[in-house]
Protein backbone atom coordinates (compact mmCIF):
# COMPACT_ATOMS: atom_id res chain seq x y z
CA UNK A 1 0.00 0.00 0.00
CA UNK A 2 1.23 3.50 -0.81
CA UNK A 3 1.60 5.90 2.10
CA UNK A 4 3.02 9.31 2.93
CA UNK A 5 5.48 9.60 5.80
CA UNK A 6 5.25 13.07 7.35
CA UNK A 7 8.05 14.31 9.60
CA UNK A 8 7.67 17.37 11.78
CA UNK A 9 10.41 19.68 12.99
CA UNK A 10 9.82 21.99 15.95
CA UNK A 11 7.03 19.85 17.36
CA UNK A 12 9.63 17.39 18.58
CA UNK A 13 10.94 20.09 20.96
CA UNK A 14 7.61 20.85 22.65
CA UNK A 15 8.03 18.52 25.64
CA UNK A 16 4.82 17.80 27.52
CA UNK A 17 2.82 19.96 25.09
CA UNK A 18 3.88 17.84 22.11
CA UNK A 19 0.71 15.65 22.07
CA UNK A 20 -1.49 18.73 21.65
CA UNK A 21 0.68 20.13 18.83
CA UNK A 22 0.72 16.72 17.17
CA UNK A 23 -3.05 16.33 17.48
CA UNK A 24 -3.51 19.75 15.87
CA UNK A 25 -1.18 18.88 12.99
CA UNK A 26 -2.95 15.55 12.37
CA UNK A 27 -6.29 17.35 12.32
CA UNK A 28 -4.92 19.95 9.87
CA UNK A 29 -3.59 17.24 7.56
CA UNK A 30 -6.96 15.48 7.55
CA UNK A 31 -8.72 18.74 6.74
CA UNK A 32 -6.20 19.71 4.04
CA UNK A 33 -6.57 16.36 2.26
CA UNK A 34 -10.38 16.31 2.40
CA UNK A 35 -11.92 15.19 -0.87
CA UNK A 36 -8.93 13.08 -1.90
CA UNK A 37 -8.72 9.29 -1.69
CA UNK A 38 -7.05 9.19 1.73
CA UNK A 39 -7.72 6.13 3.86
CA UNK A 40 -6.27 7.27 7.19
CA UNK A 41 -4.07 9.87 8.89
CA UNK A 42 -2.52 8.88 12.19
CA UNK A 43 0.58 9.54 14.30
CA UNK A 44 3.03 6.64 14.53
CA UNK A 45 6.16 6.80 16.72
CA UNK A 46 7.61 10.22 15.92
CA UNK A 47 6.00 10.67 12.51
CA UNK A 48 2.58 10.88 10.88
CA UNK A 49 1.51 8.24 8.38
CA UNK A 50 -1.02 9.07 5.67
CA UNK A 51 -2.50 5.98 4.01
CA UNK A 52 -3.39 6.62 0.38
CA UNK A 53 -6.19 4.90 -1.48
CA UNK A 54 -5.83 3.46 -5.00
CA UNK A 55 -7.23 6.56 -6.69
CA UNK A 56 -5.29 9.25 -4.82
CA UNK A 57 -3.99 12.16 -6.88
CA UNK A 58 -0.39 12.27 -5.59
CA UNK A 59 0.38 15.61 -7.25
CA UNK A 60 -2.51 17.22 -5.38
CA UNK A 61 -1.55 15.55 -2.11
CA UNK A 62 2.02 16.80 -2.52
CA UNK A 63 0.90 20.35 -3.25
CA UNK A 64 -1.46 20.52 -0.28
CA UNK A 65 0.98 19.03 2.21
CA UNK A 66 3.78 21.29 0.96
CA UNK A 67 1.77 24.37 1.97
CA UNK A 68 0.78 23.21 5.44
CA UNK A 69 2.61 24.80 8.41
CA UNK A 70 4.09 22.37 10.92
CA UNK A 71 5.47 19.86 8.40
CA UNK A 72 9.25 19.56 8.15
CA UNK A 73 9.34 17.14 5.22
CA UNK A 74 7.29 14.30 3.76
CA UNK A 75 7.71 11.47 1.32
CA UNK A 76 5.60 9.07 -0.68
CA UNK A 77 6.55 5.68 0.70
CA UNK A 78 5.88 1.99 0.14
CA UNK A 79 4.45 0.06 3.07
CA UNK A 80 5.96 -3.37 3.76
CA UNK A 81 6.01 -5.88 6.59
CA UNK A 82 8.56 -5.20 9.37
CA UNK A 83 10.79 -8.06 8.31
CA UNK A 84 14.31 -7.64 6.94
CA UNK A 85 13.89 -10.04 4.03
CA UNK A 86 10.53 -8.48 3.09
CA UNK A 87 12.03 -5.00 3.22
CA UNK A 88 15.10 -5.90 1.17
CA UNK A 89 13.05 -7.79 -1.41
CA UNK A 90 10.58 -4.95 -1.83
CA UNK A 91 13.35 -2.37 -2.28
CA UNK A 92 15.12 -4.61 -4.80
CA UNK A 93 11.91 -5.01 -6.79
CA UNK A 94 11.42 -1.22 -6.77
CA UNK A 95 14.89 -0.47 -8.21
CA UNK A 96 15.07 -3.33 -10.72
CA UNK A 97 15.27 -1.93 -14.26
CA UNK A 98 16.12 1.58 -13.05
CA UNK A 99 19.48 3.33 -13.28
CA UNK A 100 21.29 5.64 -10.88
CA UNK A 101 24.88 6.94 -10.80
CA UNK A 102 25.20 6.12 -7.08
CA UNK A 103 23.18 5.36 -3.96
CA UNK A 104 23.21 4.78 -0.24
CA UNK A 105 20.75 3.27 2.22
CA UNK A 106 19.76 5.06 5.44
CA UNK A 107 17.74 3.03 7.95
CA UNK A 108 16.02 4.10 11.16
CA UNK A 109 14.43 1.88 13.78
CA UNK A 110 11.70 3.72 15.63
CA UNK A 111 11.21 0.58 17.72
CA UNK A 112 14.56 -0.67 19.05
CA UNK A 113 12.98 -4.06 19.75
CA UNK A 114 13.33 -4.82 16.06
CA UNK A 115 16.11 -7.45 16.22
CA UNK A 116 18.27 -6.16 13.36
CA UNK A 117 20.29 -2.96 14.02
CA UNK A 118 20.16 -0.10 11.53
CA UNK A 119 23.67 -0.65 10.04
CA UNK A 120 22.81 -4.28 9.33
CA UNK A 121 19.56 -3.23 7.63
CA UNK A 122 21.52 -0.79 5.47
CA UNK A 123 24.07 -3.41 4.46
CA UNK A 124 21.50 -6.03 3.55
CA UNK A 125 19.25 -3.67 1.61
CA UNK A 126 22.29 -2.19 -0.14
CA UNK A 127 23.53 -5.65 -1.14
CA UNK A 128 20.15 -6.55 -2.60
CA UNK A 129 19.97 -3.27 -4.52
CA UNK A 130 23.39 -3.92 -6.08
CA UNK A 131 22.31 -7.41 -7.06
CA UNK A 132 19.05 -6.17 -8.60
CA UNK A 133 20.22 -2.98 -10.34
CA UNK A 134 24.02 -2.78 -10.14
CA UNK A 135 24.05 0.69 -8.62
CA UNK A 136 27.42 1.76 -7.17
CA UNK A 137 27.57 2.81 -3.52
CA UNK A 138 28.52 6.35 -2.51
CA UNK A 139 28.07 7.06 1.18
CA UNK A 140 29.21 10.69 1.14
CA UNK A 141 27.41 12.19 -1.89
CA UNK A 142 24.90 9.69 -3.29
CA UNK A 143 22.68 10.56 -6.23
CA UNK A 144 19.87 8.52 -4.63
CA UNK A 145 19.24 7.90 -0.94
CA UNK A 146 16.99 4.96 -0.12
CA UNK A 147 15.45 5.56 3.28
CA UNK A 148 14.03 2.73 5.35
CA UNK A 149 11.95 3.33 8.48
CA UNK A 150 11.01 0.43 10.73
CA UNK A 151 8.18 0.91 13.23
CA UNK A 152 6.60 -1.51 15.69
CA UNK A 153 4.17 -3.18 13.28
CA UNK A 154 5.04 -1.49 10.00
CA UNK A 155 7.99 -0.66 7.79
CA UNK A 156 8.34 1.85 4.95
CA UNK A 157 10.88 2.77 2.32
CA UNK A 158 11.10 5.75 0.00
CA UNK A 159 13.51 7.47 -2.38
CA UNK A 160 12.70 11.19 -2.37
CA UNK A 161 11.68 13.62 0.36
CA UNK A 162 9.60 16.74 -0.27
CA UNK A 163 10.29 19.90 1.76
CA UNK A 164 7.52 21.07 4.04
CA UNK A 165 6.61 24.61 5.06
CA UNK A 166 8.15 24.20 8.53
CA UNK A 167 6.94 26.25 11.46
CA UNK A 168 4.04 25.30 13.73
CA UNK A 169 0.55 23.91 13.02
CA UNK A 170 -2.13 26.47 12.30
CA UNK A 171 -3.93 27.73 15.39
CA UNK A 172 -1.36 26.63 17.97
CA UNK A 173 -0.09 30.18 18.57
CA UNK A 174 -3.43 31.96 18.88
CA UNK A 175 -5.27 34.46 16.67
CA UNK A 176 -3.97 37.63 15.04
CA UNK A 177 -5.63 40.39 13.02
CA UNK A 178 -3.74 41.20 9.80
CA UNK A 179 -4.17 44.54 8.02
CA UNK A 180 -4.29 43.56 4.34
CA UNK A 181 -3.66 46.39 1.89
CA UNK A 182 -3.64 44.44 -1.37
CA UNK A 183 0.01 45.29 -2.03
CA UNK A 184 3.05 43.02 -1.96
CA UNK A 185 4.07 43.36 1.69
CA UNK A 186 1.01 42.60 3.83
CA UNK A 187 0.25 39.09 2.45
CA UNK A 188 3.88 38.10 3.09
CA UNK A 189 3.68 39.48 6.63
CA UNK A 190 0.48 37.49 7.20
CA UNK A 191 2.09 34.31 5.86
CA UNK A 192 5.01 34.66 8.27
CA UNK A 193 2.62 34.68 11.22
CA UNK A 194 0.54 31.83 9.77
CA UNK A 195 3.74 29.80 9.46
CA UNK A 196 4.40 30.42 13.16
CA UNK A 197 1.09 28.77 14.05
CA UNK A 198 -1.12 31.88 14.21
CA UNK A 199 -4.68 31.84 12.95
CA UNK A 200 -4.89 34.99 10.81
CA UNK A 201 -8.01 37.07 10.36
CA UNK A 202 -7.81 39.82 7.74
CA UNK A 203 -9.14 43.36 7.51
CA UNK A 204 -9.08 45.34 4.28
CA UNK A 205 -9.99 49.04 4.05
CA UNK A 206 -11.59 50.15 0.77
CA UNK A 207 -13.10 53.31 -0.67
CA UNK A 208 -16.01 51.90 -2.66
CA UNK A 209 -18.21 53.47 -4.05
CA UNK A 210 -15.87 56.46 -4.38
CA UNK A 211 -13.37 54.12 -6.06
CA UNK A 212 -13.89 50.80 -7.86
CA UNK A 213 -14.26 47.35 -6.28
CA UNK A 214 -10.85 46.23 -7.58
CA UNK A 215 -9.09 46.44 -4.23
CA UNK A 216 -11.80 44.31 -2.61
CA UNK A 217 -11.46 41.70 -5.36
CA UNK A 218 -7.69 41.64 -4.84
CA UNK A 219 -8.13 41.23 -1.09
CA UNK A 220 -10.47 38.28 -1.65
CA UNK A 221 -7.99 36.63 -4.01
CA UNK A 222 -5.12 37.13 -1.57
CA UNK A 223 -7.14 35.68 1.31
CA UNK A 224 -8.14 32.75 -0.90
CA UNK A 225 -4.46 31.99 -1.50
CA UNK A 226 -3.47 32.39 2.14
CA UNK A 227 -6.36 30.18 3.21
CA UNK A 228 -4.69 27.29 1.39
CA UNK A 229 -2.12 27.40 4.22
CA UNK A 230 -4.38 27.81 7.25
CA UNK A 231 -7.53 26.17 5.74
CA UNK A 232 -10.07 28.69 7.01
CA UNK A 233 -10.03 32.48 7.18
CA UNK A 234 -12.23 35.47 7.76
CA UNK A 235 -11.89 38.74 5.83
CA UNK A 236 -13.43 42.00 7.06
CA UNK A 237 -14.11 44.57 4.33
CA UNK A 238 -14.30 48.03 5.91
CA UNK A 239 -15.56 51.10 3.97
CA UNK A 240 -13.05 53.88 4.57
CA UNK A 241 -13.72 56.51 1.88
CA UNK A 242 -16.25 58.42 3.98
CA UNK A 243 -13.82 58.55 6.89
CA UNK A 244 -11.12 59.94 4.61
CA UNK A 245 -13.49 62.66 3.43
CA UNK A 246 -14.05 63.69 7.05
CA UNK A 247 -10.30 63.73 7.67
CA UNK A 248 -9.63 65.89 4.60
CA UNK A 249 -11.93 68.55 6.01
CA UNK A 250 -10.54 68.51 9.56
CA UNK A 251 -6.83 67.59 9.35
CA UNK A 252 -3.90 69.52 7.79
CA UNK A 253 -2.70 67.92 4.59
CA UNK A 254 0.78 66.72 5.74
CA UNK A 255 -0.72 64.83 8.70
CA UNK A 256 -3.52 63.02 6.90
CA UNK A 257 -1.69 59.78 6.11
CA UNK A 258 -0.70 59.31 9.75
CA UNK A 259 -4.27 60.03 10.87
CA UNK A 260 -5.57 57.51 8.29
CA UNK A 261 -3.23 54.86 9.68
CA UNK A 262 -4.16 55.59 13.29
CA UNK A 263 -7.85 55.18 12.51
CA UNK A 264 -7.18 51.94 10.64
CA UNK A 265 -5.40 50.53 13.68
CA UNK A 266 -8.22 51.58 15.98
CA UNK A 267 -10.80 49.92 13.74
CA UNK A 268 -8.69 46.79 13.27
CA UNK A 269 -8.20 46.51 17.02
CA UNK A 270 -11.93 46.75 17.65
CA UNK A 271 -12.52 43.94 15.14
CA UNK A 272 -9.67 41.96 16.68
CA UNK A 273 -11.45 42.04 20.03
CA UNK A 274 -14.62 40.74 18.37
CA UNK A 275 -12.61 37.95 16.77
CA UNK A 276 -10.58 37.07 19.86
CA UNK A 277 -7.27 38.06 18.25
CA UNK A 278 -4.42 38.97 20.59
CA UNK A 279 -2.19 41.02 18.25
CA UNK A 280 -2.26 43.17 15.12
CA UNK A 281 -0.04 42.38 12.13
CA UNK A 282 1.12 44.87 9.50
CA UNK A 283 3.44 44.78 6.50
CA UNK A 284 5.40 47.83 7.66
CA UNK A 285 9.03 48.17 6.55
CA UNK A 286 11.24 50.87 8.03
CA UNK A 287 11.62 53.79 5.63
CA UNK A 288 9.68 52.28 2.74
CA UNK A 289 7.05 55.04 2.60
CA UNK A 290 6.40 58.26 4.50
CA UNK A 291 4.14 56.62 7.09
CA UNK A 292 6.82 54.02 7.90
CA UNK A 293 9.58 56.21 9.29
CA UNK A 294 10.47 55.39 12.88
CA UNK A 295 8.82 58.60 14.07
CA UNK A 296 5.58 57.91 12.23
CA UNK A 297 5.50 54.23 13.18
CA UNK A 298 5.70 55.35 16.79
CA UNK A 299 2.88 57.88 16.41
CA UNK A 300 0.66 55.46 14.47
CA UNK A 301 1.26 52.53 16.81
CA UNK A 302 0.61 54.53 19.96
CA UNK A 303 -3.17 54.26 19.51
CA UNK A 304 -3.18 50.46 19.81
CA UNK A 305 -3.45 48.59 23.10
CA UNK A 306 -2.80 45.19 21.49
CA UNK A 307 0.75 44.29 20.43
CA UNK A 308 1.63 45.27 16.84
CA UNK A 309 3.69 42.63 15.04
CA UNK A 310 5.75 43.78 12.04
CA UNK A 311 7.51 40.66 10.70
CA UNK A 312 8.96 42.47 7.66
CA UNK A 313 10.29 45.50 9.49
CA UNK A 314 13.95 45.02 8.45
CA UNK A 315 13.45 43.49 5.00
CA UNK A 316 14.16 45.25 1.74
CA UNK A 317 11.73 45.24 -1.17
CA UNK A 318 13.60 42.65 -3.20
CA UNK A 319 13.51 40.14 -0.34
CA UNK A 320 9.79 40.67 0.16
CA UNK A 321 9.11 40.40 -3.58
CA UNK A 322 10.98 37.10 -3.81
CA UNK A 323 8.98 35.68 -0.92
CA UNK A 324 5.71 36.92 -2.45
CA UNK A 325 6.63 35.12 -5.66
CA UNK A 326 7.35 31.90 -3.77
CA UNK A 327 4.11 32.29 -1.86
CA UNK A 328 2.10 32.87 -5.03
CA UNK A 329 0.63 36.24 -4.00
CA UNK A 330 2.87 38.46 -6.13
CA UNK A 331 0.87 38.34 -9.37
CA UNK A 332 -2.30 39.35 -7.55
CA UNK A 333 -0.59 42.06 -5.53
CA UNK A 334 0.76 43.86 -8.60
CA UNK A 335 -2.62 44.08 -10.36
CA UNK A 336 -3.33 47.83 -10.70
CA UNK A 337 -6.11 49.00 -8.42
CA UNK A 338 -7.49 52.03 -6.64
CA UNK A 339 -7.28 51.47 -2.92
CA UNK A 340 -7.98 53.82 -0.06
CA UNK A 341 -4.26 54.54 0.38
CA UNK A 342 -4.27 56.44 -2.92
CA UNK A 343 -7.40 58.44 -2.14
CA UNK A 344 -6.89 61.97 -0.80
CA UNK A 345 -3.18 61.32 -0.29
CA UNK A 346 -1.26 64.59 0.21
CA UNK A 347 1.53 65.48 -2.16
CA UNK A 348 4.02 66.06 0.65
CA UNK A 349 3.13 63.88 3.67
CA UNK A 350 4.94 64.52 6.93
CA UNK A 351 7.72 62.02 7.71
CA UNK A 352 8.49 63.08 11.30
CA UNK A 353 5.27 63.71 13.16
CA UNK A 354 4.84 63.92 16.92
CA UNK A 355 2.03 62.56 19.05
CA UNK A 356 1.14 66.01 20.27
CA UNK A 357 0.62 67.55 16.83
CA UNK A 358 -1.33 64.55 15.52
CA UNK A 359 -3.56 64.40 18.59
CA UNK A 360 -4.23 68.13 18.18
CA UNK A 361 -5.16 67.52 14.54
CA UNK A 362 -7.53 64.72 15.56
CA UNK A 363 -9.31 66.98 18.05
CA UNK A 364 -11.69 68.09 15.30
CA UNK A 365 -12.81 64.50 14.68
CA UNK A 366 -15.23 62.35 16.66
CA UNK A 367 -12.88 59.36 16.75
CA UNK A 368 -15.23 57.03 18.65
CA UNK A 369 -18.11 57.75 16.28
CA UNK A 370 -15.91 57.09 13.23
CA UNK A 371 -14.66 53.79 14.63
CA UNK A 372 -18.16 52.69 15.71
CA UNK A 373 -19.57 53.41 12.26
CA UNK A 374 -16.73 51.65 10.45
CA UNK A 375 -17.12 48.52 12.57
CA UNK A 376 -20.88 48.53 12.11
CA UNK A 377 -20.52 48.88 8.33
CA UNK A 378 -17.82 46.19 8.00
CA UNK A 379 -18.77 43.08 6.05
CA UNK A 380 -17.19 39.73 6.94
CA UNK A 381 -16.58 36.95 4.44
CA UNK A 382 -15.49 33.42 5.35
CA UNK A 383 -13.10 31.32 3.26
CA UNK A 384 -12.24 27.63 3.43
CA UNK A 385 -9.86 25.21 1.79
CA UNK A 386 -10.68 22.78 0.31
CA UNK A 387 -13.58 24.80 -1.04
CA UNK A 388 -16.85 23.38 0.25
CA UNK A 389 -19.07 26.36 -0.46
CA UNK A 390 -18.91 29.97 -1.60
CA UNK A 391 -17.65 32.64 0.83
CA UNK A 392 -20.35 33.78 3.26
CA UNK A 393 -20.87 37.54 3.62
CA UNK A 394 -22.19 39.00 6.85
CA UNK A 395 -21.87 42.08 9.00
CA UNK A 396 -18.96 42.25 11.42
CA UNK A 397 -21.19 41.34 14.36
CA UNK A 398 -23.44 38.96 12.44
CA UNK A 399 -24.57 35.53 13.54
CA UNK A 400 -22.61 32.40 12.85
CA UNK A 401 -19.19 33.53 14.10
CA UNK A 402 -16.65 30.90 13.11
CA UNK A 403 -14.64 29.44 15.95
Amino acid sequence: MSSVIVHYGELALKGRNRPWFLYTLVRSIRAALAGLDVVAVRPMVGRIVVRLGPHTDWAEVRERLGRLPGIGNFARATHVAPDLDAIASAVADAVRGRSAPSFRVTARRADKRFPVPSPAIEREVGRRVQEAAGWPVNLSAPAVTIRVEVLTADAFFYFEREPGAGGLPSGTSGKVMCLLSGGIDSPVAAWRLIRRGCRATFVHFHSYPILSRTSQDKARELVTRLTRHQLRSRLYLVPFGGIQQRIVVAVPSPLRVVVYRRLMLRIAERLAVVRGARALVTGDVVGQVASQTIANLDVVGSVATLPILRPLIGFDKEEITLEAQRLGTYETSIVPDEDCCTLFTPRFPATRTTREEVEAAEAGLDINELVDRAVADAVAEDFRFPVLELPVARTANGAGEEQ
